[in-house]
């Protein structure tokens, strides 16, 4: 089973990726997908990291199925 993971802003400069497929278990949630690329990845841990699953913004808790689309984002601000 596999997910698409997107990169946003700081998180797509810190990856040098826009996406990834990421191999996943049943059952994981989005924060374990999150805390797997931040591993991956330790500079994420730096930033305040928003997440949304198949363009809904997410808590964490939701269980992530085969197919779907999580990203990775920093907050946005404007003006």
């Amino acid at each position: 089973m596999n997910i698409k993971v997107l990169f946003f802003g700081a998180t797509a400069d810190i990856t040098g990726q826009r996406h990834v497929e990421v191999p996943i278990e049943p059952e994981t949630t989005a924060s374990e997908v999150s805390k797997s690329l931040i591993t991956e990845y330790p500079r994420l841990a730096s930033h305040k990291l928003h997440i949304s699953l198949n363009q809904q913004y997410a808590n964490g808790e939701e269980i992530v199925r085969d197919g779907d689309e999580l990203a990775i984002f920093t907050a946005v601000s404007g003006g």
